[in-house]
């Protein structure tokens, strides 16, 4: 998997690689039980402090994407326990987004079409 950081971006670079790899889990390119690459490997091949990447990785432990340890270093979860709601994080980004969409004039039914396009996109990307 190839993760892409924005170094001009606000977002904190372990957030991106965090957000990322999330992003891969829900698209499929990375599948349950895979290897992810290690800490310092990661951080070597992208020219980051391995502090870094560490932070992201014991952020997504924490909320459960993935499983580590010393043996065999990080793997995605094998399963997902399904909860079924988001995060109180996720559901305060969701209404910020919302609310830009209302402002910019999009009406809820465009916005809800772009949500189904969103969610059903192959890689994060809308089909088009």
């Amino acid at each position: 998997m190839i993760i892409a950081i924005d170094h001009r971006s606000d977002i904190p670079i372990y957030q991106q690689i965090r957000n990322q790899i999330v992003l891969g889990i829900s698209d499929g390119r990375l599948r349950q039980g895979e290897q992810l690459p290690t800490v310092r490997g990661l951080a070597t091949e992208m020219g980051i402090n391995s502090m870094t990447v560490n932070k992201a990785y014991q952020l997504l432990k924490q909320e459960g994407y993935i499983v580590t340890d010393r043996r065999n270093g990080a793997r995605v979860h094998e399963q997902f326990d399904g909860k079924k709601d988001l995060s109180q994080e996720a559901k305060q980004t969701l209404l910020r987004i919302i609310s830009e969409a209302k402002v910019a004039g999009i009406t809820e039914e465009a916005f809800l079409e772009l949500c189904r396009a969103c969610y059903s996109a192959d890689r994060g990307t809308e089909k088009e």
